[in-house]
C-alpha cells in the first residue's frame, strides 16, 4: 500500500483518494450516511471529482472517526465563547499528524532543525486542542533550539531577542495570528523603538483576524506587515482544525500543497459541481493525512485556483466566525 508522502504522480494521487475514499466509506459512519444520504452509487465513483465532499459543519456535531480507532483526543476550533457547537476533530493518529507537519514544512520552508521558532500564540499549555499550536510546538521540539519560546503577552523579550539574534545571523521563524502580529507592530511603533530586520528573519502568518480588529483583505495585511517588519516577502500557512495537513504562501498570496493534498473549487450555486480554474468559488480540500477521519472536506472558504496554485479570498457570508484570531478569547 502506497504511503501518502511518497505520493510522486498525479496518478498515484488518485490512485490514492480512490482506495481512501472506499476505506472511509466503510469505516467512517458519518461519511457513509452522508453518501448514501446523496444517493451514489460507490461502484460508480472512478474519479476524484466523483468522490462527495463532507461539508465541514458535521465535525461540529458528530464524532467523524475511523470505527476501527478510539480516541478521547482532538483538535477544536477556535470560535467564540458564545458557540456553543465547536469543531472537534478527533485525532486517531498523532504520528500521522507529526509526520505530515515535519514533510509539508521541509518541503516549502526547510528544515525545522535549523531554524529558532518564536510563536505570537498562546502557548500548548494554554490551549491544548489548537491544530496550530500542536503544530508549532512539535517544530519547536524538532528544531530544540533554547531560544524557541512564544511571546504573546510579551513584546518587549521578543523585540530584544529578534534583534540579538539578527546581529547574529541566527535563522528565525516568527508564527503568529495576523492580529497578533499586527499588536507587535504597534507595540514597536508606540515604543518608539528602532527596528531593523534581517534576512535571518522569515515571518509566517496563520490567518485570524476576526473579533479582533478591522477586516483586511490578505494583500492589505501582507503590505503592512512587510512595511512593518521591513521584508520583501511574509509567508503564509493555511490548515484548520479539521485538517492534518497545511499549505503554504512563500510571500506572493498563491499558496502551494504538498503531494498529499489537493484543492478543488466548487460552485457555490451547486456544491456538486466544479468552476473552471481562475473562477471564484468555494474550497473542497483533499487531505489524505486524514486517514482516520474524512479527507474529503468541503469548506466554508473562498478562493480559487491559479496555475498549479490557490488562493483563500475570504468566507461565504453567514458562516461562523472560526480562525487562529480567536485562540485567546
Amino acid at each position: 500500500m502506497l504511503n501518502i508522502f511518497n505520493i510522486k504522480t498525479e496518478a498515484e494521487f488518485q490512485t490514492k483518494c480512490l482506495e481512501t475514499f472506499l476505506y472511509q466509506y466503510e469505516n467512517v459512519e458519518v461519511y457513509r450516511k452522508f453518501v448514501d444520504f446523496l444517493g451514489k452509487n460507490i461502484s460508480e465513483i472512478k474519479e476524484v471529482k466523483d468522490i462527495p465532499f463532507l461539508p465541514i459543519e458535521m465535525f461540529k456535531n458528530h464524532q467523524v472517526l475511523d470505527k476501527n480507532f478510539k480516541t478521547e483526543d482532538y483538535f477544536q476550533s477556535s470560535g467564540t465563547t458564545q458557540m456553543l457547537n465547536r469543531s472537534k476533530h478527533y485525532v486517531a493518529d498523532f504520528n500521522l499528524y507529526e509526520e505530515s507537519i515535519y514533510q509539508s514544512f521541509e518541503k516549502f520552508i526547510g528544515k525545522p532543525e535549523d531554524f529558532i521558532f518564536f510563536g505570537l500564540l498562546p502557548n500548548y499549555s494554554e490551549n491544548s486542542h489548537s491544530s496550530l499550536i500542536y503544530m508549532v510546538d512539535y517544530l519547536m521540539k524538532k528544531s530544540g533550539k533554547p531560544e524557541n519560546g512564544y511571546f504573546l503577552y510579551n513584546h518587549a523579550e521578543l523585540f530584544e531577542l529578534l534583534q540579538k539574534l539578527g546581529t547574529e545571523n541566527k535563522k528565525v521563524i516568527l508564527f503568529g495570528v495576523s492580529f497578533a502580529l499586527l499588536d507587535f507592530l504597534d507595540f514597536i511603533q508606540t515604543q518608539s523603538l528602532n527596528y531593523s530586520s534581517t534576512q535571518s528573519l522569515t515571518i509566517i502568518e496563520t490567518g485570524g483576524m476576526k473579533g479582533r480588529k478591522e477586516e483586511m483583505t490578505k494583500d492589505e495585511l501582507l503590505k503592512i506587515l512587510q512595511k512593518g517588519f521591513g521584508t520583501d516577502k511574509i509567508f503564509s500557512e493555511y490548515s484548520m482544525t479539521e485538517l492534518l495537513s497545511q499549505a503554504y504562501s512563500l510571500g506572493n498570496n498563491e499558496y502551494s500543497c504538498p503531494n498529499w493534498m489537493r484543492i478543488l473549487i466548487r460552485n457555490t450555486e451547486d456544491p456538486l459541481s466544479y468552476v473552471e480554474n481562475g473562477k471564484t468559488g468555494a474550497i473542497n480540500i483533499i487531505d489524505l493525512a486524514n486517514k482516520h477521519s474524512c479527507s474529503f472536506i468541503a469548506t466554508q472558504d473562498l478562493g480559487k485556483i491559479i496555475g498549479e496554485n490557490f488562493q483563500v479570498l475570504g468566507r461565504i457570508d453567514h458562516s461562523d466566525i472560526r480562525g487562529c484570531s480567536l485562540l485567546v478569547s
